[in-house]
């Protein structure tokens, strides 16, 4: 069973045992959150959001429609997570181009993540980077635009 904070505005039924939502967080009606995560204080999930298990995703983080973040995620506080490439006041896409972050990898503190892209298992994101492309598994990236300066070992 979820350990909900009795300040927080969740509508999804469908999050894994043992997570803990903690209070100012609004978890829209149709997320997916796995098991044993840790959602932050001030924190957003939108619907079309599925979430692994064992994801922690700290203070600031809002996670917009198309997001899939895989198992043992770590997200830094207050990345910025996008999904609409050209985005107008009161003007939708008909599809959002949402990210996807592949198992175990790390987004470091106030990282910017535009839309569409992947990073790949294990790869790390250097805190404020802006990353403008997909980042391979292992790879560690950083700056803005964020490139790869160097991979980690197996």
């Amino acid at each position: 069973m979820p350990v909900i904070h009795e300040l927080a505005d969740v509508k999804s039924r469908s999050i894994g045992k043992n997570t803990r939502v903690w209070q100012y967080c609004v978890v829209f009606e149709r997320a997916v959150i796995g098991e044993n995560c840790n959602l932050c204080a001030h924190t957003l999930i939108e619907n079309d959001v599925v979430i692994g298990n064992n994801v922690t995703v700290k203070s600031g983080v809002f996670l917009w429609d198309g997001t899939r973040i895989g198992d043992n995620v770590f997200i830094g506080p207050n990345a910025t997570f996008t999904n609409d490439p050209m985005p107008r006041s009161r003007q939708y896409p008909d599809a959002f181009m949402g990210i996807t972050v592949r198992e175990g990898a790390s987004i470091g503190a106030n990282a910017t993540l535009l839309p569409g892209i992947t990073i790949g298992c294990h790869a790390m994101i250097g805190a404020g980077a802006v990353v403008t492309k997909d980042v391979p598994d292992r790879a560690v990236v950083a700056g803005n635009p964020a490139r790869i300066i160097r991979y980690l070992e197996s």
